[in-house]
């Protein structure tokens, strides 16, 4: 934001700007493939992070694998650099490009290539939307657990890119639990498979290390994926408290239980009004805190399990307890979560954060992040995944305002400071990008950072993919 440390373009890969659109037009001749006028290009100069801004030398938009090997050869041997874009609703910065590089999207590479049910997996480009995943399974019974607010526009790829999560991941875990295999093209235009169908390969396990790696070691551009079985049933229930606390002590207490729900959402007063008037969801409007659980199973089993909850729950003195009766108040319940950054975003600029924390300080986080940004002279609206601790307070401010965007990158460092003093870290699903960059140290020592560093020059000596992000500009000088 304010304070973000941009590298000085190549004055040269500038001075070049024709002859390299003329070259990513021959590679990839389809009509509208390759973006370049300034128009254009204006799509592609930020992500959902809307703080950071960079115009970059050009788009292109590979059909193929093969085309996107044949663009990062050239890339290459031509020393440009490159960031790799599914959809651009990243939150930390990550697909933001740089003035002298170009952007290589996904977005056309957008095909289910096979699905075995019998295998229970799905091979597909990595351009498809995440929702796209399970609509397409969804008529034989099936779906992709992975499931991000943003699911009707994120693409496969960026949620590869920064290991995303999502409501449901309580139960069934983020993409990296649910990803079998990769097809990656490599720096060099070298194109590599890593895993597949099977449930587990042999050697390293390089498809953890790539999973989450913010497109800094290469561009993926097909996965295979976990698809699983839906269960029976599914039903949510609304619990509202007259404390934050009180709502952070009841999630511990059901987990602490030993009850695993599909999802445990949390959504703070300011975030309640605001979805309710947008979505018509039927929250309540007089409770400090709201939390969404949701089980899932046959009939006999949702009934046990939501007795079971309501017992726990019970003991924190919810002002206000709702199960829902029909598939249409369900829908219209989730309506409202999935709604919540965008309702919010209609009232007011925000900064989201991303840090998590262990589930037994949730209580005093939520206390102690409202006593941070009073401070700061900034509101906060707090909505989250509360069942594993992932938090995201949104901190609202005006972005056309110097003063207040500057107010609004501190105190967010310092929430994410807070997340790892209580035993969390710096970030759950959104990836590290650059909105967290320079927070990297406060988290690692300079000999982490060092060995995270090694392993981006085996896939990337060059550091030409995604460049100026997760790392702090200054520690390439630690090696």
């Amino acid at each position: 934001m304010s304070s973000l440390a941009i590298p000085e373009p190549d004055a040269q890969i500038l001075d070049r700007r024709d002859e390299i659109v003329r070259e990513l037009r021959r590679i990839v001749p389809q009509r509208d493939c390759v973006v370049a006028d300034e128009d254009g290009r204006r799509a592609f100069e930020t992500d959902a992070l809307t703080a950071y801004r960079q115009m970059p030398l050009a788009a292109v938009l590979p059909t193929t694998t093969e085309q996107i090997s044949e663009v990062l050869k050239y890339c290459h041997r031509n020393k440009i650099k490159v960031v790799a874009r599914g959809a651009g609703t990243s939150l930390c910065g990550g697909a933001m490009p740089l003035q002298d590089s170009i952007v290589v999207g996904v977005s056309k590479m957008n095909r289910v290539l096979d699905v075995s049910y019998e295998n229970r997996t799905a091979r597909l480009q990595t351009g498809i939307t995440n929702l796209g995943i399970s609509t397409h399974v969804t008529p034989d019974g099936f779906f992709y657990a992975p499931d991000p607010s943003s699911q009707l526009a994120c693409t496969l790829a960026g949620n590869l890119a920064m290991n995303s999560g999502g409501a449901h991941c309580l139960k069934y875990g983020v993409t990296t639990n649910n990803v079998l295999g990769v097809k990656m093209v490599l720096m060099d235009g070298t194109i590599i498979e890593i895993g597949g169908e099977e449930l587990d390969s042999p050697g390293y396990d390089l498809l953890g290390l790539i999973v989450g790696s913010e497109g800094q070691f290469g561009i993926i551009t097909e996965a295979t994926v976990r698809i699983l079985r839906a269960a029976e049933g599914a039903r949510p229930m609304l619990m509202g408290f007259d404390s934050v606390a009180s709502a952070g002590d009841c999630v511990a207490g059901i987990i602490g239980s030993g009850i695993i729900p599909v999802a445990i959402e949390f959504m703070d007063k300011p975030a309640v009004r605001v979805c309710e008037e947008f979505a018509k969801a039927g929250y309540p409007l007089d409770v400090e805190a709201l939390l969404i659980v949701e089980v899932e199973g046959s009939e006999e089993e949702i009934e046990n399990l939501l007795a079971r909850v309501t017992r726990i729950a019970k003991k924190f003195k919810p002002s206000v307890i709702r199960i829902s009766q029909s598939p249409e108040e369900s829908a219209a319940i989730w309506l409202g979560r999935k709604s919540a950054f965008g309702a919010i975003g209609r009232i007011s600029d925000y900064y989201c954060m991303d840090g998590v924390i262990p589930l037994g300080r949730l209580a005093e986080v939520l206390v102690e992040i409202s006593k941070i940004c009073d401070r700061y002279g900034l509101q906060v609206s707090n909505i989250f995944h509360a069942g594993d601790g992932n938090l995201h307070p949104l901190i609202l401010y005006n972005a056309n305002d110097p003063v207040q965007v500057e107010k609004a990158e501190e105190c967010g460092a310092e929430v994410l400071k807070l997340c790892v003093e209580v035993g969390g870290c710096l970030t759950g699903e959104h990836g590290v990008g650059i909105e967290k960059r320079d927070l990297m140290p406060f988290q690692y020592t300079q000999t982490d950072l060092i060995q995270q560093m090694r392993i981006k020059d085996v896939f990337d000596p060059d550091w030409l993919l995604n460049p100026a992000k997760v790392f702090p500009l200054e520690a390439r000088t630690y090696q």
